[in-house]
């Protein structure tokens, strides 16, 4: 008993044990972005639907590749009758009961179909085409989802540390203007209004905390980790290489237009209607059909046994069967009509998806000229307002300076800090757009 309970108790605490290095493992990882996009890329489930999209379609060029081949079926079936009727075996008039059985083997081939099977393939391979595509670009929009996510997210943490610092030097202030206060150096407004900045202050923290943990539930949402799993991401450094890039406008839209998934499901879609108007066609013309069968049967009118009767009846039949359309109800002609508008249609679809893959790229390279200078003008004022904002607190130490004015010198440099801070990461992200369009990897 006391072994059992050794062992007992020994494997219990090797499970806590394993339990607890686990949970240590999973919040000790830091995720890069390349870790984020390689998670998504196995688990999230717009991915994985449009994964199953392609899966499918293989799928049915499978099926389709595989009409071209015979079928075949048996039949067997056992028969009653009593009366005048006539016998399935030997088609005799009998007035008598009759038990009769019937086997056989059938097969059927499709020899000309107006070479709807060839299109119906054709047409398949393609659309197995343009589900991989389609799932090339929904893997592509998850990429820049997590990057914008990403960078929103760093962007809020990073912000937390600005709050947090502009509340630590306003509960100073406070601390300051206490002292002041009771020495009879300021009036009792000024002290309020450091207490009414370091309250405001207090907020921010909360309100910048607040925007981070809601980002970060945004990124385990793509990337579909359980909300109690803790997600702690990786900092970059400031990529000061990024002010002096240089954009070639005429290269990103053509390497944009060569690469990306879209474009090219698009142009396929086109091919695939131009197939579903070749199989429409094919009703116009005849159907050919090679047919056979082999069958044997036995009947109780008959003096042989049941053996001796399937090989006497035993019996083969081959032949050709021809199917000519003359008139079905103009249904080929719609078809026919149909196939065509919808050519019409995915053309102008192509000529919207290249318009739109135009759009996003001029956006984003109109965006990286930007931000470039709006980054070079944010840190000059940055510096600025915080060379300003140190002379403010000397001044308002040596009590040269009220309150009012300090605490309108520490939000100017706090605007200052989080306008540069918005800067660096919108040209971080739409240089990095810029390089996803081209088919370069992200990474930071």
């Amino acid at each position: 008993m006391k072994q059992y309970i050794i062992i007992v108790t020994s494997i219990l605490f090797a499970q806590l044990a394993f339990s607890q290095e686990a949970e240590t493992t999973t919040a000790s990882k830091i995720w890069s972005l390349e870790d984020c996009i390689a998670y998504a890329m196995e688990n999230n489930i717009t991915v994985k639907d449009a994964t199953l999209n392609a899966s499918i379609s293989e799928v049915d060029y499978s099926k389709s590749k595989s009409a071209r081949l015979p079928n075949l079926f048996g039949s067997a079936s056992q028969n009653f009758s009593s009366g005048t009727s006539i016998d399935p075996i030997t088609s005799d008039y009998v007035s008598d009961q009759i038990h009769s059985t019937n086997l056989g083997i059938n097969s059927s081939m499709t020899l000309f179909q107006g070479n709807q099977l060839s299109n119906q393939i054709k047409q398949n391979k393609l659309l197995l085409e343009q589900n991989s595509l389609l799932a090339e670009e929904a893997k592509n929009s998850i990429v820049i989802s997590i990057l914008e996510s990403y960078l929103q997210t760093l962007f809020s943490k990073e912000g937390i540390a600005i709050a947090e610092s502009n509340l630590d030097a306003s509960e100073k202030e406070v601390l300051r203007a206490k002292s002041r206060l009771d020495a009879g150096s300021i009036a009792l407004t000024d002290y309020t209004e450091a207490q009414s900045q370091a309250a405001t202050n207090k907020y921010n923290v909360i309100a910048a905390k607040n925007e981070y943990e809601q980002n970060i539930i945004t990124l385990k949402q793509l990337l579909e980790l359980s909300p109690l799993e803790n997600l702690e991401i990786e900092t970059i450094d400031e990529n000061t290489d990024l002010l002096n890039l240089e954009l070639n406008k005429e290269a990103i839209y053509t390497n944009a237009l060569n690469y990306l998934p879209e474009v090219e499901a698009s142009k396929t879609n086109i091919a695939v209607n131009e197939k579903e108007l070749d199989i429409a066609k094919g009703g116009y013309l005849p159907t050919l059909s090679l047919i056979g069968s082999v069958g044997s049967g036995y009947t109780s009118i008959n003096d042989n046994t049941f053996s001796d009767q399937l090989d006497v009846n035993f019996n083969q039949k081959l032949g050709l069967s021809l199917t000519i359309p003359i008139f079905n109800r103009n249904q080929t002609k719609a078809a026919v009509q149909t196939a065509s508008l919808y050519i019409e249609r995915a053309e102008i679809q192509k000529q919207t998806v290249e318009k739109e893959v135009i759009k996003k790229v001029e956006t984003a390279y109109q965006n990286a000229l930007s931000s470039q200078e709006q980054l070079v003008a944010a840190e000059a004022s940055k510096e600025a307002a915080e060379q300003s904002y140190d002379l403010a607190q000397k001044k308002y130490e040596l009590g040269d300076l009220s309150t009012t004015d300090l605490v309108i010198s520490q939000n100017t440099y706090t605007n200052a800090q989080q306008n540069y801070l918005q800067s660096k990461y919108l040209n971080i992200l739409y240089h990095q757009l810029l390089q996803f369009y081209q088919g370069n990897e992200i990474k930071l």
